[in-house]
């Protein structure tokens, strides 16, 4: 093969293989961009909320919160209030109120658990999750979780949303075995 004619069939190659590079590269923003995570509540799944069991409890059943707790979520960052304490055994109904102008999230989780989602959403901003222990909050909304806390320990509850957990919006979830709380 004479040199004139490579150079055009090797141009091709190259430019077919970064056509390549580019939409293989694109493929995770675009699977990323379809579950954005934004200023709208996420959309209620379908069917029964799925009970599966975390170091810090398991969804609960509305008609067995004996307690409610109501927490606010404001644009300062902070829960209110930062700390709760419950009993082993017990299923609470949280009643969560974003005040702010922007979205917030409840997570309930270990403190390992919280830190590592929160990483996540700092390097994927517009990944969208929802578990039963999440509620996602429009600004001038309310949520709800319903959780049973069926293992004593400390856990969090955080806003994961990229830099408000950074930020400090984080509280204390005390689990005592037993006694009042």
């Amino acid at each position: 093969m004479n040199e004139p004619t490579s150079r055009p069939l090797a141009r091709r190659a190259a430019i077919t293989r970064m056509a390549l590079a580019a939409a293989a590269a694109t493929m995770p923003l675009l699977a990323t961009r379809a579950q954005a995570h934004t200023e709208k509540p996420h959309a209620p799944k379908a069917g029964p909320v799925v009970k599966e069991q975390k170091d810090w409890g398991i969804a609960g059943d509305a008609r067995n919160a004996k307690r409610r707790i109501e927490v606010v979520m404001a644009d300062n960052m902070r829960f209110s209030p930062e700390r709760i304490e419950v009993r082993q055994g017990e299923t609470v109904k949280f009643v969560v109120r974003n005040t702010g102008k922007v979205m917030h999230e409840f997570v309930i989780g270990t403190k390992a658990e919280n830190a590592k989602h929160a990483d996540l959403m700092v390097k994927f901003p517009n990944m969208e999750h929802d578990e039963p222990y999440m509620a996602h909050v429009p600004p001038g909304k309310t949520g709800e979780i319903v959780w049973t806390f069926n293992r004593a320990g400390e856990f969090e509850f955080a806003c994961l949303i990229a830099g408000h957990y950074q930020g400090g919006m984080v509280g204390t979830i005390k689990v005592v075995s037993g006694g009042k709380a």
